[in-house]
């Protein structure tokens, strides 16, 4: 055994050392986009939840219809839930998770996309408007999104969000998870003061 053995694993280890301290106190001064992936890759190894809250303030699961399938214009199915509400109510996020994407689409209008555990992709559409969030934000049940409208292909009915789920398999159907008993208590998420 060579006598600079123990010189070096010890150097290895004080080296090791002042990496991990390094990342710990650089963590919290991140930029959230930066630290977007981490949590992405976190989430992805988490299972898909079991039941979901209702992410419209004040709406009771009682109050929802299952629409999944119905037909719509150009030979298309309804691949989501349409949750109406006044206009402007809040929009919480259902799940905890990263905004993947704040935009507008031809169908959706106002659209906000959340990857959550599981990779399951939550998308809510026809807002009438984006709370103070940004792509890459970690999000935690709760956390308003945006407001109730009837922007894109929903113009002229009334205000209402389409939330869909999305999974590699392709679009699942909310209502049963926002239905399941232990989904908040069987009601809709309280609005989380932290945005």
């Amino acid at each position: 055994m060579d006598a600079r053995t123990p010189w070096r694993c010890a150097r290895r280890l004080l080296i090791l050392a002042a990496l991990v301290a390094l990342a710990v106190w650089a963590w919290p001064r991140l930029p959230e986009p930066a630290r977007a992936p981490w949590h992405m890759a976190r989430l992805s190894w988490q299972d898909a939840p079991l039941s979901l809250p209702v992410p419209v303030q004040g709406v009771a699961p009682r109050r929802l219809a299952d629409t999944w399938g119905a037909a719509r214009s150009g030979g298309r199915t309804h691949q989501g839930i349409d949750i109406f509400a006044k206009r402007g109510t809040p929009v919480l996020s259902a799940t905890e998770g990263v905004v993947t994407r704040i935009g507008e689409n031809t169908l959706g209008g106002q659209v906000v996309w959340v990857m959550g555990p599981g990779r399951q992709m939550h998308y809510y559409a026809h807002l009438d408007g984006y709370a103070d969030i940004r792509r890459g934000q970690l999000v935690a049940p709760g956390d308003v999104l945006g407001f109730v409208g009837n922007t894109g292909n929903a113009k002229g009915t009334p205000p209402h969000l389409h939330y869909g789920i999305y999974a590699g398999g392709g679009a699942l159907n909310p209502y049963p998870l926002l239905m399941a008993p232990s989904a908040s208590g069987g009601s809709s998420l309280p609005v989380s003061s932290a945005q």
